[in-house]
Parts: structure tokens; sequence; C-alpha cells
């Protein structure tokens, strides 16, 4: 019952959306296919599909509440004033720079020739435009849409696993369009997965807030993109253990309150 109730209020079910959100990513996928282009080193055309989880949103709402239910989920972009506690503002802003340098750390300890990092100031402050605008096309759909649902039937642990995996796999098809090893997509999905657990965390702990979510993913991005030089030696097997760890210790401090 309770799960009827979240899922008309959201617009429909969070199966119809990820069907729906895959089905509009086809065509980014075959233009990818098609002409090849990389946006940014090691981001394909097909990186375009951010629209697609919001749009799939917006379009299920629509149908189901109308124009009133579109602006509503809109809205939710904006919705900066439920992180009461500025404090949230740190582990959203801090907590991935500060497990890209610990990767790059283990990198140089373990003899990796990774380079020194070569940062320009305008060109990251660019990419944060960016990757935020792509972050929120992305989470007006997983997060202000498909998560809440999600978490009423599974539990939030569960939700955000099942959520994490999804999101991972909805990239697959890019990641072997740009010849990435299956090991790498692998461990690649470690990462993405374990992300996700610690980003449904701050969202619930951030009064549901898909601006903090968004905030948060567009700064897994330009980490990425800067490390070191466009993502250059960038290794998700060590990234995805560390993050991988941090997802643990949340899950072990709140144990059955878990992003409640």
């Amino acid at each position: 019952m309770n799960e009827n109730r979240e899922e008309a209020s959201s617009g429909g079910s969070y199966l119809g959306f990820f069907l729906l959100t895959f089905a509009l990513a086809i065509p980014f996928w075959v233009l990818c296919g098609a002409i090849g282009i990389q946006l940014l080193p090691g981001l394909p055309v097909a990186a375009l599909m951010f629209v697609c989880p919001g749009l799939a949103a917006l379009m299920l709402v629509g149908r189901h509440r109308g124009s009133a239910g579109v602006r509503a989920l809109l809205a939710k972009t904006l919705d900066y004033t439920h992180i009461t506690a500025k404090v949230w503002y740190t582990p959203i802003l801090l907590l991935t720079p500060g497990i890209f340098v610990l990767s790059y750390v283990v990198l140089r300890m373990i003899g990796m020739p990774v380079p020194v990092p070569q940062i320009s100031l305008w060109s990251t402050l660019t990419l944060c435009v960016v990757f935020f605008v792509g972050a929120l096309g992305e989470e007006l759909g997983w997060s202000g849409y498909a998560i809440d649902p999600m978490q009423n039937r599974w539990g939030a642990l569960r939700a955000s696993l099942l959520l994490g995996a999804v999101w991972a796999i909805w990239h697959w098809v890019p990641l072997i369009q740009i010849h990435r090893p299956m090991e790498w997509i692998a461990w690649w999905t470690l990462w993405s997965v374990s992300a996700r657990v610690i980003m449904v965390w701050l969202y619930n702990k951030t009064g549901k807030s898909v601006f903090g979510a968004a905030l948060y993913h567009s700064v897994s991005n330009v980490c990425w993109q800067t490390f070191p030089i466009h993502g250059s030696f960038w290794d998700p097997r060590v990234t995805g253990l560390i993050t991988t760890f941090v997802a643990v210790v949340v899950s072990a401090i709140w144990r059955s309150r878990l992003l409640d």
C-alpha cells in the first residue's frame, strides 16, 4: 500500500522509469557508434544522454500528474533549502576529492607512473558548471523520481545498491564504445555502485535534496576529468576499493538506520 502511494505521488513505477531511461538513451548510443566523437578525453558523445533520466521522469510525471507535477519535479533542481544543516556541504563537496587524492597517493606509492596533476583554474571552473548541469539532468530522474519509491519498498541500503547497479549498467554501452576493457568496466561499476550508496546517504541526510545529490555527482565527474590530466592514469580499481570502503563505513555506522 505504501509503495503504491509513493509511486502514485511520483508519477509511476521506477521499473517503467528505468525502461524509458534506457530507451531514450538508444539514439545517443547509435550516434556515438556512428561518429565516435569524444566531447572530452574519455567522454564520448553518448554522454549527452545525461538528459534521459530527467526527461523520462518528466514524461512519466506529466502523464500521471500533469503540468503541476512537472513543475514540482523541476523545482527539485533548486531545492538547496532542504540542506538546513550546512555542515553536509562538507562531505558533498570534499569527500570525493579526498578519495581521489588518496587514490593518487596510493598509485604513487605502488610505483605507478602517475604524472604531476596539471589543473587549470578556469578550465576546472568550466568543468564544474558543465558537469553540474549534466548531473542535474541525471539526478532529476535517479534521485528526484526513482530512489524514494525504491527506498520505500527495499529499504535505503538495498535501494541504493540496486539503483547504483542500474546507473552503472546504463553507462556500459558508451564505455564499450570507447574501448574500455571489461576489467576496467567491472572496477568502474564497483566505484559507481559504492558512490551511489554514499550519494543516497547524503540525499537522505540533506532532506532529500536533489540539488545536493547533483552537486556530489558533479564533483565526482570533475575529480575524474582532472585526475591528474583529463582523467589519464585514473585507475578505477584503487578508487573503487577506497570508495567501497567509505560506503561500508557508512553502512556500519548507521546499520539498520542507514541513510534514514
